[in-house]
């Protein structure tokens, strides 16, 4: 099987994706082997085909998310970003109340997916530390959120609404569209990145409210956007240099700070608290926890946080001093190797 996997490394893309994709259904039983994930899909398909079919594109989605995080290359061709997509995917269509094909529940099992990598890293990142394996948590993780975000007679049915200014607003206890207005008005003054992310951030809340079937009035009291409006700031461009690749992290960190909203709130009612920002810290710290080899996903130390224009200057800047340094150093060996000449 070596000489299998040197063979698909060399072939095209598809070929790769698709070896990367059999390796990670296999990597549920431990297995290293794209036919023996080819055997445990067919074994999928035999046993219900919605189920294999969601299975698939769980594995498929979070092994595509991982090489856009760029996590590293040899985990993903051995499927380790892979296996938690499987039981996400798997478990999500176990588990739905509408049964087998009801196609709206692609919907949620892409977003789940898509998150398994971000999870997974924030996990290694700690459990490296002890030289431990994460196992399949990301998938309980995930899964369990998604259930008690949703509920067991979910429909998956979207709609569309407006009432994204007022989830900005909320973020200070105000339901007023006026006042959100004017809250919007002061972070277009300060920050024009800011302003772009919080009103995305409580798009995300609000349609994930629309996806999960959330009580209409909570909707409109902008109840289910004003953790991702902090999350989608705080991860676009406020902890992290802002480039494309930092702005759909942070439109993912919003949308899973939303479901995070729904289970912390049903959790803390038990006990008859507010979730008030618990939801936001969580979620942003996992976004934070992330570690990724791409370069343009760049977090920034504490003492050099600002608002994301100026950390964008602050990182330019960085580069050039380490430009300049490297060259600098390059011409100082060029000179001492001639004077020793």
């Amino acid at each position: 099987m070596q000489r299998c996997g040197q063979w698909v490394k060399r072939q095209v893309v598809i070929i790769q994706l698709l070896d990367c994709i059999l390796r990670g259904m296999a990597q549920v039983m431990f297995v290293n082997n794209p036919i023996s994930g080819l055997l445990i899909l067919t074994g999928l398909f035999l046993q219900n085909p919605w189920w294999a079919l969601n299975s698939l594109l769980g594995t498929s989605v979070s092994t595509v998310s991982a090489f856009l995080l760029r996590q590293n290359r040899e985990a993903i061709f051995a499927g380790l970003h892979g296996y938690n997509g499987t039981l996400v995917g798997m478990l999500m269509a176990v588990f739905s109340a509408k049964g087998n094909w009801y196609w709206w529940l692609l919907v949620p099992n892409t977003f789940m997916s898509m998150l398994c990598p971000v999870v997974s890293s924030a996990l290694s990142s700690v459990a490296s530390k002890w030289d431990l394996p994460i196992f399949t948590l990301p998938f309980n993780i995930l899964t369990c959120l998604h259930i008690a975000a949703t509920g067991a007679t979910h429909p998956y049915f979207p709609e569309l609404f407006l009432s994204v200014p007022v989830g900005v607003g909320q973020v200070l206890g105000c339901d007023s569209p006026w006042t959100a207005c004017l809250v919007l008005l002061a972070l277009l003054l300060c920050s024009p990145a800011i302003c772009l992310h919080a009103m995305l951030g409580s798009a995300a809340g609000l349609c994930t409210g629309l996806l999960l079937v959330a009580p209409h009035e909570d909707i409109y009291s902008g109840l289910w956007g004003y953790n991702s409006v902090l999350s989608c700031i705080a991860i676009g461009g406020v902890f992290y240099g802002l480039t494309w690749q930092t702005h759909i992290l942070a439109l993912l960190c919003a949308f899973f700070c939303a479901y995070m909203t729904s289970a912390i709130s049903k959790l803390m009612s038990v006990l008859a608290l507010p979730a008030c920002t618990w939801p936001f810290c969580l979620s942003t710290l996992i976004f934070l926890l992330l570690s990724s080899e791409n370069t343009a996903i760049c977090r920034l130390p504490l003492s050099a946080v600002s608002y994301p224009e100026e950390n964008r200057h602050y990182l330019r800047q960085l580069k050039m001093s380490e430009k300049a340094l490297s060259s600098s150093k390059g011409e100082l060996t060029l000179n001492n190797g001639g004077m020793n000449s």
